[in-house]
């Protein structure tokens, strides 16, 4: 579809669950705790009891042909090897269980079912494109989601869901507002989908406070294995009847790597054009994994949700990388997987230091979250907390709490911070308020 403006077919959910819905988890849940035999899951299990250790699990893709996210789990294994050599967390020691969710829907639905067999007080620091079926069975056992990735809306809709940055929504609002001082005219690549539907309405927030007309909504398949077509259009529509430089932004996920070897095979007729993308369609993995300086990534524009990796705010997830996974290549300081994590073990940490001496249990977990507990993460992120609806519910994203982006730039072959800046303080960027104004249908 050639330079097409937008079409908007899908409404964002405004409430976290529908109320019956909600009823028939809570009858659910009322039935298990009478009759534990039948059910096997108890709510409100306690996976850190008394003395005994603290469970919890961090799943993620592993040896996939699509995303994988080997960093994350290796994380999680590392901080806690890190917590229990330091004496634990008011002296309890933390168990750590990993999961492989395939990247697929069976994957992610054994992993939560998996978590609620073993009791874990909760899920942290995890990937999945699968909200749809690891959110039910988490919130059937009472289990808080802290820190997923925020690669899928669900962990912006679900009431067990406490995530740490503000997903594809933020990073698109904040790039579409770096864009738009810099930029002719914009091509958004996006998937042919219901989740990609959604996006064009992001990027156009950020366009729109920059003063910038809408981006042209280019489709593409979300299982293709060439973009040419895809490509040759987005150069076209960027480049046609401007004197300012066009800008491409390609927003296709695990594919986005695949578009854009197509783009760079296609673009040598279109000189004067910029790309520009996200984190989530692109990390430091990915870049590393596309020939660095001397790929397609080289010169492009991206948000992220963090600092980057050079920041010294980073410096204690580095001490415990080198203290307790050096050598392991798993683990890249640079990807927003293996930060994301640290950042949500950093939430895990200051509720259990909460509880105290208390019991420790999903139940306890969920309810310190609940009432009002602002966690510092050292200036990684505003600090966090989780009102039962955010400020972005009107936009259909009640559990959205962090909408700060950063602006980056690949320089030779590395994420770095760009010198122009999209507004805020420190290089970082607030976007609850042009979320706020997107033109949601």
């Amino acid at each position: 579809m050639t330079g097409r403006r937008r079409t908007r077919t899908t409404r964002f959910p405004a409430l976290p669950r529908p109320v019956g819905a909600t009823a028939l988890t809570a009858g659910t849940m009322a039935l298990c705790a009478s009759f534990t035999a039948a059910c096997g899951v108890i709510p409100g299990a306690t996976g850190g009891s008394g003395d005994g250790p603290v469970k919890v699990m961090t799943w993620a893709p592993e040896n996939t042909d699509a995303t994988n996210k080997p960093g994350m789990p290796a994380m999680a294994r590392a901080y806690a090897k890190w917590i229990n050599a330091h004496g634990g967390i008011n002296g309890r020691k933390l168990e750590v269980l990993t999961c492989n969710d395939h990247n697929d829907t069976v994957g992610a639905a054994k992993c939560a079912r998996r978590a609620a067999t073993e009791n874990v007080v909760a899920v942290v620091g995890s990937y999945s494109q699968f909200g749809d079926s690891y959110l039910a069975p988490l919130e059937g056992a009472g289990i808080p989601y802290i820190g997923g990735y925020g690669v899928t809306n669900d962990e912006f809709t679900g009431s067990m869901s406490y995530p740490v940055n503000g997903g594809q929504p933020a990073l698109l609002a904040g790039l579409g507002k770096a864009l738009a001082a810099t930029c002719g005219n914009v091509a958004l690549i996006r998937p042919d989908s219901i989740a990609g539907d959604e996006l064009p309405a992001m990027l156009d927030s950020g366009l729109k406070a920059g003063g910038h007309e809408d981006a042209g909504d280019h489709l593409a398949a979300e299982d293709a294995t060439e973009y040419g077509v895809q490509a040759e259009q987005a150069l076209r529509y960027a480049t046609e009847g401007i004197t300012k430089k066009g800008c491409v932004v390609p927003a296709l996920g695990d594919r986005t790597d695949t578009f854009m070897d197509s783009f760079r095979r296609t673009r040598d007729g279109f000189p004067s054009v910029r790309t520009a993308t996200v984190l989530g369609s692109v990390d430091q993995t990915v870049i590393n994994a596309t020939g660095g300086a001397s790929g397609p990534y080289e010169g492009s524009y991206i948000t992220g949700w963090y600092p980057p990796a050079g920041d010294s705010r980073w410096d204690p997830m580095k001490k415990v990388i080198n203290a307790e996974a050096f050598g392991d290549n798993r683990i890249d300081p640079a990807d927003a997987g293996v930060q994301t994590t640290w950042i949500a073990y950093t939430v895990l940490k200051a509720v259990l230091e909460k509880i105290g001496d208390g019991e420790v249990s999903s139940d306890s977990v969920r309810r310190t979250l609940n009432e009002g507990l602002r966690v510092s993460t050292g200036g990684l992120t505003p600090a966090l907390h989780w009102p039962y609806e955010s400020k972005l519910a009107g936009v259909g994203f009640p559990r959205l709490v962090n909408a700060n982006v950063t602006l980056q730039v690949v320089q030779g072959g590395k994420l770095v911070s760009a010198r122009r800046s999209i507004g805020g303080s420190n290089g970082i960027a607030d976007m609850t308020s042009t979320l706020e104004s997107a033109d949601v249908p």
